[in-house]
């Protein structure tokens, strides 16, 4: 079964007013991101949400292509790009399987926050493989939930994910995640968990 928008189309509004949980290493992850960004790069982020990340790289990149499969969140993303005054991101209501972006025709692909509530996270990363040009930068923070003790938390909320109440999750360990990532191609060149429990980051490069 596909995921379903509904939660987040429900939790947007109290998602955009919440602060970012550990700004210290949001802050890294998009001095990372900004890092390997020039004034033509092409961007396109999966799962964009609310807007944040985008709009803060969109001073450092040539376009964003930010897309949600939520309306509610591109909602407020977009308002949140206009009220910074910024211009270079296209806000598009879709999903990874259903973007058409030309092979080889990005800079940067990110999938934030993302890759752990996907079905088939492994057919993300490879279609983000295909959107790169050589050289291209994937940047991901994901949810190991089979490191920590983590996957227990997917079973207790399986029953509510399939009636669309909270979202699904999918279980993988940290190395599950990083063989997902070499084997599409990728060379890692960042990896990176600032404490038990938190989200795996990291920065692969198209070879």
């Amino acid at each position: 079964m596909a995921p379903s928008p509904r939660f987040w189309n429900w939790v947007a509004t109290w998602y955009s007013k919440n602060p970012v949980p550990d700004e210290a290493a949001y802050a890294r992850k998009l001095d990372a991101a900004a890092a390997r960004l020039t004034p033509s790069a092409r961007v396109v982020e999966f799962g964009c949400g609310t807007g944040t990340t985008a709009v803060h790289l969109a001073p450092k990149a040539g376009h964003i292509e930010a897309v949600d499969f939520s309306a509610r969140m591109l909602e407020i993303a977009q308002d949140r790009a206009a009220n910074a005054g910024v211009s270079n991101i296209t806000f598009t209501a879709n999903t990874i399987e259903g973007f058409a972006g030309d092979p080889g025709a990005y800079d940067m692909v990110m999938m934030h926050s993302l890759l752990h509530l996907l079905p088939n996270p492994g057919a993300a990363v490879s279609k983000a493989y295909r959107l790169l040009a050589p050289g291209g930068w994937f940047l991901s923070s994901t949810t190991t939930l089979g490191d920590d003790g983590l996957a227990l938390i997917a079973n207790v909320m399986r029953p509510a994910a399939a009636l669309g109440l909270l979202p699904r999750l999918t279980v993988f360990s940290g190395d599950d995640l990083r063989a997902m990532i070499t084997g599409a191609g990728f060379e890692i060149v960042d990896d990176w968990k600032p404490k038990p429990k938190a989200a795996v980051f990291i920065v692969a490069r198209k070879v």
